[in-house]
């Protein structure tokens, strides 16, 4: 644990303490009465309630789009039922830039909706919501979907039989069953939309502003470190909040249930209700997350002249039609994002994985301690986060301010806890008796765990390696502080076009969105065949 706990410590809790002391702080005295100062400003009030509001009407509009896809791919054999399912999932891996700019090319001014029928709904909370959908859809799916493959179908069966109509075996049987399941991914969906950055951002204009949001324009615009301070310990409660009941729901799965070989209970379609719902899913997938995918790689080509290369090839160029919004080609972004990734995969395998050995321990409420602490970098601001970088990592020994490393380091708190998370389960299932076995032999600990975990974990080190990459390349919270505007990352370059205007910026910034967008889908199809690779699971 000392490994993790001290990156943890430098990196996260060191940074957040300072940004948060700095605002709460006046003449070397703590001023807590600036908390109920903040909390009691009407506009302030507003930016809680909206943010409370949206994410629970994001949340109920997930589950009700997405439990029909849960229960299709858990009970239904059809044709394309992988590549299907690395579709849905790819939206949950996009950065949350490019979600918000494919939903301004079908949403927005000149959009897709507004060339044929004259609507626009961004800087609207519906664009808001439907974007959080499309975010999510995937979350609901594999939670509920995952436990819902592996309930025993009989058991609903028996209660047909008894005479229980449907609905009612459903609501008695299996309903009381999926509960913890649909309860932990409300509770991961709330949490995703409770701290909603660059799709509120993009999507909202300035007439919506959630904690992140109101955070980061206090902190980078207004320079007003007391009201940042105080929104972020509000965030950092709700989101221990959130996890705390999130642990307790997995636990209580975890005990309940007994489960069978999913194997069992996927079959073909049967019946034109059976074949509705699946045309219904595939339907639904085509409109929430093809199609804003499909406009924004239309939006990339239309350029001018025409359909053509010319966005791409003005990426080329750090002054294209006069802009000086970068001051190196705007392509290069693609190379720095890549080699940002890497480095921040590697760091998060190596804390990530080192924090799964140690949780496979289990040494009681310390473990259990460290457990939460890991998954907080998913839900404090990394605004704060990022800004607290600025200011803390500016002395000897840690003098970091003008160095690359700052951008892999903040990347890499985010994907210590997919890490975690997909190591984690699979740690826990290698039988001791193989290692204690190795140790009767004579083999060192390191040994042992090099000849009998590394073997069998060794898939899900690639795919938790991949999930990494993935958020690691997405991370805009924190970069957007501290990247060098030398060397932008694609999630930054993205918001810097869109914030600006001109036709050209706007097509450079729907092409980077497809480049980013390309890359991390790749990584999810060769995610998706390692996982279901026919050599083993796991």
């Amino acid at each position: 644990m000392a490994v993790p706990v001290a990156f943890f410590a430098v990196f996260f809790a060191y940074p957040v303490t300072a940004i948060v002391g700095r605002g709460l702080k006046a003449g070397g005295d703590w001023q807590f009465g600036r908390i109920g100062d903040v909390l009691a400003r009407p506009d302030i009030l507003d930016v809680l309630w909206f943010t409370t509001w949206q994410a629970l009407a994001s949340t109920a509009l997930t589950l009700l789009i997405a439990l029909p896809g849960a229960y299709v791919f858990a009970r239904f054999d059809f044709p394309g039922k992988q590549v299907l399912r690395a579709v849905v999932t790819v939206p949950f891996v996009l950065p949350t830039v490019v979600v918000g700019t494919a939903f301004l090319a079908l949403l927005g001014r000149g959009g897709l909706l507004d060339e044929l029928w004259g609507v626009r709904l961004d800087t609207t909370v519906w664009a808001i919501l439907l974007a959080h959908v499309f975010f999510n859809y995937a979350v609901v799916v594999r939670t509920v979907g995952g436990l819902w493959s592996q309930l025993d179908p009989r058991q609903e069966e028996a209660a047909r039989v008894l005479g229980a109509g449907r609905f009612a075996a459903f609501r008695r049987v299996t309903l009381p069953a999926l509960a913890p399941a649909v309860a932990a991914a409300a509770l991961m969906v709330f949490l995703f939309t409770f701290t909603s950055f660059g799709v509120v951002q993009i999507l909202g204009g300035p007439a919506y502003s959630t904690l992140e949001v109101e955070i980061y324009r206090q902190t980078a615009q207004l320079l007003d470190l007391p009201t940042a301070a105080v929104l972020t310990l509000v965030q950092f409660a709700a989101v221990g909040g959130i996890l705390a009941v999130h642990a307790a729901t997995v636990r209580r799965r975890e005990r309940a249930l007994k489960l069978v070989d999913p194997a069992q209970t996927s079959r073909r379609p049967r019946g034109p209700g059976q074949w509705a719902l699946l045309g219904g899913v595939l339907l639904t997938a085509l409109l929430l997350i093809l199609l804003p995918l499909g406009v924004l790689v239309e939006r990339s080509f239309d350029g001018p002249g025409g359909y053509g290369f010319g966005y791409y090839q003005a990426l080329q160029s750090a002054g294209s039609g006069g802009s000086s919004t970068f001051l190196v080609p705007p392509l290069e972004a693609v190379g720095n994002s890549l080699r940002y990734a890497l480095v921040a995969t590697l760091i998060a395998l190596v804390i990530g994985g080192l924090a799964a050995a140690a949780l496979t321990r289990r040494a009681g409420r310390l473990v259990r301690g460290f457990d939460a602490l890991l998954m907080l970098p998913l839900g404090v601001s990394a605004v704060t986060v990022g800004f607290g970088f600025l200011i803390t990592l500016d002395k000897p020994p840690l003098d970091l301010r003008t160095s690359w490393i700052l951008v892999p380091l903040a990347q890499a708190l985010v994907g210590v806890p997919f890490v975690v998370r997909t190591m984690l389960p699979v740690l826990r299932a290698v039988d001791d008796r193989l290692r204690e076995a190795a140790a009767v032999l004579g083999a060192s600990p390191l040994r042992a765990w090099r000849e009998v975990d590394l073997p069998l974990v060794r898939r899900a080190v690639l795919v938790a390696a991949g999930f990494a990459f993935a958020v690691s390349l997405g991370e805009f919270g924190a970069t957007v502080f501290i990247a060098r505007p030398d060397n932008p990352t694609l999630p930054v370059a993205v918001a810097r076009l869109l914030g600006r205007s001109g036709e050209l910026n706007y097509g450079q910034a729907m092409a980077l969105s497809t480049i980013l967008m390309l890359v991390c889908a790749v990584s999810l199809l060769l995610l998706e065949r390692i996982r279901t690779d026919r050599s083993g699971e796991f």
